[in-house]
């Protein structure tokens, strides 16, 4: 099954880095750019983190699982993506804290909206 674009529109909204985070498909998928690097991966509705050191530090016991057939392990970030006290992919300087600026009705609407995704159901 092929991401959807909500799901990439998701990811990026969630991540708070406005234009430093891009996204462009691949191969049916999506890859996501932090000013011009890539940092990680939409596969499945599924946001798969490009292993690094980095990565490895901020969210150490993120469960790993090939994006595709044939892959190596990536972490998976699905559970980080409602987290308002997640580690961010991006230094501090150029992240706006959604989690602390939402709701806690616009968490659950976002979390619902993402579940939706994950199964396969339109969330709207």
């Amino acid at each position: 099954m092929a991401t959807d674009r909500d799901f990439v529109d998701y990811v990026s909204e969630q991540a708070g880095l406005g234009a430093r985070l891009s996204s462009r498909r691949m191969f049916g998928e999506y890859a996501f750019y932090l000013d011009g690097k890539v940092v990680a991966f939409a596969c499945d509705n599924s946001l798969f983190v490009k292993p690094s050191a980095a990565a490895g530090e901020l969210a150490p016991d993120l469960p790993r699982r090939p994006p595709y057939p044939g892959a190596k392990d990536y972490p998976v970030a699905d559970e980080l993506l409602d987290d308002g006290e997640a580690p961010s992919i991006a230094p501090a300087h150029g992240r706006a804290d959604a989690g602390a600026e939402a709701g806690q009705a616009q968490g659950q609407a976002r979390h619902h909206r993402a579940q939706a995704l994950k199964e396969g159901v339109s969330p709207d």
